[in-house]
C-alpha cells in the first residue's frame, strides 16, 4: 500500500464515520485542532485502519501523532510487511 492509498483510506473513514468534510482533510491537518478528533475518536480511526493493515499495530507508536501526515507515515511501514 502506498502512502497515497493510506491517505485515501483515512480520508474515506474520516468522512464516513466521523462526518468530516472531505475538503478539511489534508496531510497537514491537525487531528485534534483541524479535524476535532479526541483520543477516543483517534483510537476508533486506528481500529478501522487495521482492516487495511496486515499484522498487529503497537498503539504506543501513535502517542506522538499530531497530523494526518503523521498517521500516514506511522502506518506506512506496517503496510510494507509481508
Amino acid at each position: 500500500m502506498t502512502k497515497e492509498e493510506i491517505f485515501d483510506k483515512l480520508k474515506d473513514i474520516l468522512v464516513a464515520k466521523f462526518e468530516i468534510e472531505a475538503d478539511k482533510i489534508s496531510l497537514d491537518a491537525s487531528i485534534a485542532d483541524d479535524l476535532d478528533l479526541d483520543s477516543i475518536d483517534f483510537i476508533d480511526l486506528v481500529v478501522d485502519m487495521k482492516n487495511f493493515i496486515p499484522g498487529k499495530i503497537n498503539p504506543d507508536i501513535f502517542k506522538t501523532v499530531k497530523t494526518v501526515q503523521d498517521v500516514v507515515d506511522t502506518l506506512y511501514p506496517y503496510t510494507q510487511q509481508q
